[in-house]
């Protein structure tokens, strides 16, 4: 199991917004299955790195289909292969560390 941060960013699409590419792009993960949520600056999923990989080159070809020229997709991973990894559990344990849980 993989926690993964994704941020796929259109080039020259003419306007500033990007928000209907976003969408598009979480359209992929409810399509896949995969747990997600998303950020201000980016999508955070959690899966099999195969299905991650997957969905990742899935949302990158999004605002290709929609005619864009350019994308620039981002891609972090977090693999461990100690324990069980989850987003949950990674928020959770910062608010340990704070003294909040």
């Amino acid at each position: 199991m993989v926690v993964a941060e994704i941020s796929v960013v259109p080039l020259g699409t003419g306007s500033a917004s990007v928000s209907r590419y976003v969408a598009d792009c979480i359209r992929v993960l409810q399509e896949s299955g995969l747990k997600y949520e998303v950020t201000a600056m980016g999508t955070i999923v959690e899966g099999e790195l195969d299905a991650v990989l997957a969905a990742a080159r899935r949302m990158h070809a999004v605002p290709f289909d929609a005619g864009v020229k350019r994308v620039v997709t981002t891609i972090k991973i977090d693999e461990r292969r100690d324990k069980e990894l989850s987003i949950q559990g990674k928020v959770a344990a910062v608010a340990r560390q704070m003294g909040e849980g």
